[in-house]
């Protein structure tokens, strides 16, 4: 399987670059990451839950970095086993072009392999949820750097005057509805 893609980040390629180095923003956006571990400056330690049509897998696995080319790009490898559901191993080449001073074009050509019982399932439902599944991360990476939406307006409090005339209006309405409902003698 392969897919090519570009998407445009809101995001400075710096923070970009950095974003994608951190197994925390990661592991947040990865759709299924379980936990995202660095063992070393260049790999990294995965469990992901993945579910492909009928099957559904906890996969382990390790991430590896090479041809680091800070902050244009890298290449990222990774091979995991899901048990019985079988195994996946792929790669990508990732690229980071600066779109003005604060938005990055990423491109990236994905290339992979599964086997076992995902393998038995068909190309075309695996392709969907890979795109699915890379479609999820990418619009979760992008809302991670995105600058955090405006806090709505703060309510102003009412006068304590104001509280006191709406609760006695509250309690003489109550006392009306009680009375009425209430079966004469």
């Amino acid at each position: 399987m392969q897919m090519n893609e570009t998407q445009r980040v809101p995001a400075s390629r710096d923070k970009v670059w950095a974003a994608l180095n951190d197994p925390e923003i990661l592991r947040r956006c990865i759709p299924g990451c379980q936990s995202l571990e660095r063992t070393s400056p260049s790999d990294m330690t995965a469990t992901v839950v993945v579910k492909v049509g009928p099957v559904k897998a906890n996969f382990a696995g390790k991430v590896t970095l090479s041809d680091l080319d800070p902050p244009n790009g890298y290449r990222i490898a990774g091979e995991g086993s899901g048990g019985v559901a079988g195994f996946a191993k792929g790669g990508a080449t990732v690229k980071l072009q600066a779109d003005g001073p604060d938005a990055t074009n990423r491109s990236y050509a994905v290339d992979a392999q599964i086997g076992g019982k995902l393998a038995q399932l068909g190309g075309r439902l695996i392709d969907a949820t890979a795109k699915k599944l890379a479609g999820e991360f990418f619009d979760n990476f992008a809302a991670a750097l995105s600058p955090p939406a405006p806090a709505a307006p703060v309510a102003i409090e009412a006068p304590a005057a104001a509280r006191e005339s709406w609760f006695k209006r509250l309690i003489a309405y109550l006392l009306r509805l009680f009375r009425s409902s209430r079966p004469s003698a």
